[in-house]
């Protein structure tokens, strides 16, 4: 379960306020969806929730623990995948997993069985042995979600994770994402593709100038919208200056 409480950041000595006492809870079972434009607060308010930003007041718990004061026990019950993640360019595909499975302390059998899986469902076999820097820009996410899938954890944090995937891998994913919360997991992603989060969320936030100016699933937010015909016209609505 993700839990904020009234948190508040700003920028350039409070002159810039990207998150504005923002409350949200996202209980296991359910894959949430955050949306909102440009500069809304979205990655702000996920690196509070993983414990890379601080927030200016408010706070936010992982399973019932506040994310300042048990920060290790918090982190290590998330999967994060960054909107632009930074890879480690000379270690092979293999290295890198094996470096990620270690810090989560992942035990030998159970990494060489997910890694196995996860290679041949993301078609990364042939690159395992190469290094990320010679990996395209979909090859470099598919091993950044691997990374994060290793560890089973119970919280997926997950910033533009369909950006640089192919139609396969990302119908992969969703099958992944799916099933993670089907077995009680919590998921918090964001996204600018509104059909998917349509299809797939179970509710969505929009965030818009720091304060979440909806939150519901799909059903609500056409309720309270002036045209309910799809969730980019409810966006378009809730967002316009």
């Amino acid at each position: 379960m993700i839990e904020i409480r009234d948190i508040s950041k700003s920028y350039n000595r409070g002159n810039i306020q990207a998150v504005s006492h923002l409350d949200l809870t996202v209980p296991p079972g359910e894959i949430f969806g955050f949306l909102g434009p440009n500069g809304a607060g979205k990655t702000t308010t996920i690196k509070m929730i993983v414990g890379l930003l601080k927030a200016d007041s408010g706070d936010i718990r992982i399973n019932g623990l506040d994310i300042r004061d048990h920060a290790l026990e918090c982190k290590a019950m998330i999967s994060y995948v960054p909107e632009n993640p930074a890879t480690y360019d000379r270690l092979t595909g293999m290295e890198y997993l094996e470096f990620m499975a270690d810090v989560y302390g992942v035990a030998r059998k159970r990494r060489r069985e997910v890694i196995a899986t996860w290679l041949k469902i993301f078609d990364l076999e042939k690159a395992l042995n190469s290094q990320i820097r010679s990996y395209s820009h979909g090859m470099r996410q598919k091993i950044i979600l691997l990374g994060a899938l290793l560890p089973d954890t119970q919280v997926f944090i997950l910033d533009e994770p369909m950006v640089g995937l192919d139609p396969r891998s990302a119908h992969h994913l969703k099958e992944i994402m799916r099933n993670h919360c089907n077995a009680g997991g919590t998921l918090f992603f964001s996204t600018h593709v509104m059909e998917v989060a349509e299809r797939i969320c179970d509710r969505i936030g929009i965030i818009h100038e720091g304060r979440l100016v909806a939150c519901g699933s799909m059903e609500e937010l056409r309720r309270k919208s002036r045209d309910s015909t799809s969730l980019e016209n409810i966006f378009l609505e809730l967002t316009e200056s």
